[in-house]
């Protein structure tokens, strides 16, 4: 393995630490970025002494490499990527890549929707607990980087389809799968199958000593592990009682019962739980359930439970003013968070959306929006697909590109008691850098609308 040659494609956190890792590890790390590299990125390259160049791939180089650990963000097909395979180049993720250097148990979390939520919470129980654990991976901290030292004994990781991908001999110990719906159909060729297996590639090379915690009530997990055999040990999560289950919403209570040390039925009231909505007890469950399985005490749990604070741009309430709530679901970039998101409030509705569409089917959000939604405010460059899904059935459908006046048309239109909701189930570069940037545009309109009205 010394002295291979490693290109690292993509200059973004994962990659500056793949490169990191393999410069520790004895190898040759290249790292190439068909755009400009952040300053900071730079710098870092520079300091460790790690060539690069941005703005192109030199092919030249590139296709003599021993190896290539590729960002995630780089679609298949891509020439460089195209050109790599065709030389059977191995191409892995840079998962893949730190996985050889740690002997830490992994816990990988993956789903279309709550992996971070449920990452976070994850790694609070956990740390909260005292174990000696680490958060990275699509999360945004790179997983590499903090295996260079190797000094965890448990990594929680949030796992993206586009990660898995790229996996050959990546385990995890405790794998979560919270949902499948489609998204990201323009990777899998149009084909909602492909990005099916993509997710249940988290089971690869499991053993029957390992654990699977996934939502029974996910009719698209349901239906696979009918047709299919997996190895790991199945525990079951659902919102309401049915046969076989681990965890499940009963009343107030999510309650637990886990093949642990302390067999005992465990419960937690939800009204101790700082999350919100359906989805969130979910997540909650499988944070929970990992916790347990790792034999952390029911009074450091609940106590953690109690503490924890969602992630932002995730149902965030920004602020209540004139008895009109602001929440922030920035990260809501697909058509089935939005639909958690309508159902997380019995409150009427001024939903914010639009951006770049990513083959949204907006039928499926019909009857939420007209049992929920007495508004809409269409925030993109083309809200085309959005009007005209929703025109006839919602009185009030206004347009713009500006964040701004997106929040100040949704004031017009909301009176006390209701909620303004910025969930675009839609991508974000058509008018933002990332959805962090749209989400952090959002609050400081909001602000600036109640700055303004304060002074009227």
């Amino acid at each position: 393995m010394e002295g291979k040659r490693i290109v690292i494609l993509g200059a973004g956190e994962s990659g500056i630490g793949a490169a990191l890792l393999a410069k520790a590890k004895g190898l040759i790390p290249f790292v190439s970025d068909s755009g400009k590299i952040l300053p900071e990125n730079k710098e870092v390259l520079m300091l460790n002494s790690i060539p690069h160049e941005e703005g192109q791939h030199d092919e030249n180089y590139l296709l003599t490499a021993d190896e290539v650990v590729k960002s995630p963000g780089i679609p298949d097909h891509v020439p460089i990527i195209q050109k790599l395979q065709e030389k059977n180049i191995p191409v892995i993720s840079e998962i893949e890549f730190a996985f050889r250097y740690t002997n830490a148990k992994i816990i990988a979390i993956t789903g279309t929707n709550g992996k971070t939520t449920t990452s976070l919470l994850t790694y609070f129980l956990l740390n909260q607990a005292g174990l000696n654990v680490c958060l990275a991976g699509n999360i945004g901290f790179s997983f590499s980087k903090e295996v260079i030292e190797d000094k965890f004994d448990y990594f929680v990781l949030e796992v993206s389809s586009f990660q898995l991908d790229y996996i050959k001999d990546f385990k995890a110990d405790i794998a979560v799968l919270l949902n499948i719906t489609p998204d990201h159909l323009d990777r899998y060729e149009n084909d909602f199958n492909n990005y099916i297996e993509s997710k249940f590639r988290i089971l690869n090379n499991m053993t029957e000593d390992d654990i699977f915690i996934y939502y029974k009530e996910d009719d698209v997990i349901n239906n696979y592990l009918e047709e299919n055999i997996i190895k790991p040990r199945k525990l079951g999560m659902a919102l309401r009682e049915i046969p076989e289950i681990n965890a499940r919403m009963n009343g107030r209570y999510l309650k637990f019962s886990l093949p642990t040390r302390d067999s005992e039925e465990f419960k937690v009231n939800m009204g101790s739980i700082n999350l919100t909505g359906p989805h969130n007890m979910v997540n909650t469950m499988a944070s929970v359930m990992i916790a347990k399985v790792l034999n952390v005490s029911d009074r450091k749990i609940r106590a953690a439970l109690k503490s924890f604070n969602n992630v932002p741009h995730r149902l965030e309430k920004v602020a209540e003013f004139q008895d009109v709530a602001f929440i922030n679901d920035s990260k809501a970039t697909n058509l089935d968070a939005t639909i958690k998101a309508l159902e997380s409030y019995d409150r009427p509705i001024i939903w914010i959306a639009g951006g770049v569409d990513k083959g949204n089917d907006y039928d499926v959000l019909l009857s939420h929006v007209i049992d929920k939604v007495k508004g809409i405010i269409c925030l993109g460059r083309d809200n085309s697909k959005i009007v005209n899904a929703f025109k006839g059935h919602i009185r009030e459908i206004k347009e713009t590109i500006d964040i701004r006046r997106a929040v100040r048309n949704a004031f017009s239109l909301a009176g006390p008691g209701d909620v303004i909701l910025f969930s675009p189930s839609c991508a974000s570069f058509d008018l933002f850098k990332n959805y962090v940037d749209r989400g952090n545009k959002f609050k400081e309109a909001v602000d600036k609308l109640i700055e303004k009205a304060k002074k009227i």
